[in-house]
């Protein structure tokens, strides 16, 4: 097959980049092709999650991540400030909690967290990295797909695209003059958002629900503010937000979706919103960004179709209360894209791709159904206001604190892979090794990790053959002493594992001689790696 590329990736948001970062990392050739041609700067997403930042880590990107969040307590710390100065009672309002988020509009108290709880404890410096908004990611990685080499086609947009058995021809245009051009290349995913143009060409049934809300969030100028409480609040006409920042506002309204959601925001209509809900005479007087939305919630059955692929929105939409759509877009990146490269550059046969849907249609499933109960507890009737009541006695407690706050940070994640040991399928733990190095600094590159952590000879052998495919390091990790081997995926996921004193190989397929075969393909198969030069 003649490519001008293996991979098209049309979207270049958070999911589109980090996936075409993934796909450089594996050695596959890639293209972004993206309607803007500089980062979004609508209001979006305000936080990421744990499976989020541990991304970010594993890649070495944390640090970039650290001080957005440094900049973005700043700001929240300034809010506070200048509340202060407006409590019509003149004492200052109460000190905040440790930030955890939120259920429906509940927030949680970061005292009541279970501190003993192994799963909060596991991601390393990334569990403690979270106040990042979604400009700021698309930023990091618009820079680490340039260090990586991806061609990035600002101003361009897909318009079609025709399927063979060799490859797929994909047409796009250029949005300043119409020139048209035809890609060539092995596959094609679709990460172009909710809206997706591959997903409605190539067919994809998107089965959902539909859209009962009118929702708007802004970054705004007004006058009135001080009639405004701070946080979340519940009224007879719908839910309003207040900060955490100077100007951020949110409105919720349960009379159905908007009458055109194309159609540019206002300052009157963000004002007469805000006015119906909080019953306060506010005045917008500007408008930095703003945005609409519903909670129009569907999801596609397969992610795959042939040779297109779908990833992020693209793949499943939802209301974006608490924060998840990008989170789980970032998922389905990392998720999909050492995949991608291994199958494109002959690592590893086409059936891997099987695992993508299988793996993640779960996770995405179960999101849609997390912010759907959040829009049922947040009606303005009785019978909401009830259940309302009782899920806020809840969350006075530690373990329904604790609970809420392990679904929404993503720590309770896991894949369904065979293995009978409890680290399979989950996350892995950012080890501490006695060199002083962690685990996450093993998997900067983006390779297959086993992890000798018993100076054993046998497992190593186990290896030989994968070459570059799989890192083998052996070292001790004090703070682990039960453990004695790990293997861990490219997107940071234990394929196997075992504890000293383990049977070598233990059943149901879950042995290592099974599992690196499964995730690496065959020893030996180096695939094409004269042009990797990633490898």
């Amino acid at each position: 097959m003649n490519s001008d590329f293996d991979v098209v990736v049309s979207g270049g948001g958070p999911v589109g980049l980090m996936l075409a970062c993934e796909l450089r990392l594996g050695g596959a050739s890639v293209v972004v092709v993206e309607r803007r041609t500089e980062v979004d700067r609508t209001i979006k997403a305000g936080s990421i999650n744990t499976p989020t930042a541990e991304a970010f880590y594993r890649r070495g990107m944390l640090p970039a991540l650290a001080e957005v969040q440094r900049r973005s307590a700043e700001r929240f710390q300034a809010f506070v400030r200048e509340q202060r100065g407006k409590r019509a009672d003149g004492q200052p309002p109460g000190a905040p909690s440790r930030f955890v988020g939120h259920f429906g509009g509940i927030m949680l108290r970061g005292e009541l967290l279970d501190a003993t709880d192994p799963d909060l404890h596991g991601a390393g410096p990334a569990g403690d990295v979270s106040l990042v908004p979604q400009q700021e990611v698309e930023r990091v990685l618009a820079e680490r797909a340039r260090e990586l080499g991806v061609e990035v086609r600002g101003g361009t947009e897909l318009t079609g695209f025709e399927a063979d058995g060799d490859g797929i021809e994909v047409r796009v245009v250029r949005v300043a003059d119409g020139a048209a051009e035809a890609v060539r290349a092995g596959w094609l995913v679709g990460c172009d958002g909710g809206r997706s143009t591959v997903r409605k060409l190539a067919g994809f049934p998107f089965p959902g629900t539909d859209p009962q809300i009118t929702g708007h969030q802004a970054l705004v100028e007004m006058t009135g503010a001080e009639a405004l409480r701070p946080g979340w609040h519940h009224t007879d006409t719908g839910t309003y937000v207040h900060g955490p920042m100077p100007g951020r506002i949110l409105t919720v309204e349960f009379d159905g979706p908007p009458a055109d959601r194309e159609a540019a925001v206002t300052a009157e209509e963000l004002q007469a919103s805000l006015r119906r809900v909080s019953g306060a005479d506010v005045t917008v007087t500007g408008v930095h960004t703003a945005t609409r939305f519903t909670d129009n919630a569907r999801q596609a059955a397969d992610y795959r179709a042939g040779r297109v692929l779908l990833a992020g929105d693209a793949a499943h939409v939802h209301s974006p209360f608490g924060g998840q759509g990008l989170n789980l877009g970032i998922g389905d990146a990392m998720n999909l894209g050492w995949k991608l490269a291994a199958v494109v550059r002959g690592r590893a046969p086409e059936g891997l791709l099987d695992t993508y849907t299988a793996e993640r249609h779960p996770i995405g499933a179960w999101v849609l159904a997390w912010t759907r109960a959040q829009i049922a507890l947040m009606r303005p009737e009785p019978q909401a206001r009830a259940l309302r009541e009782i899920v806020a006695e809840l969350t006075e407690s530690v373990a329904g604190t604790t609970f809420l706050a392990k679904k929404i940070s993503g720590v309770w994640q896991r894949y369904d892979l065979p293995g009978s040991h409890p680290l399979v399928g989950c996350s892995a733990p950012d080890l501490e090794l006695a060199d002083g190095t962690r685990l996450a600094d093993l998997l900067h590159e983006g390779r297959a990790l086993l992890l000798d952590l018993a100076d054993d000879a046998g497992l190593r052998v186990r290896a030989e053959g994968y070459g570059e495919r799989v890192r083998v390091v052996t070292a001790a990790c004090p703070g682990r002493p039960e453990l004695a081997g790990l293997l861990v995926r490219p997107d940071g996921v234990v394929a196997w594992a075992s504890d000293a004193g383990d049977a070598s190989e233990p059943d149901a397929g879950g042995g290592l001689a099974d599992v690196l075969p499964r995730w690496c393909g065959a020893p030996g198969r180096a695939g094409r790696t004269a042009e990797d030069p990633m490898l």
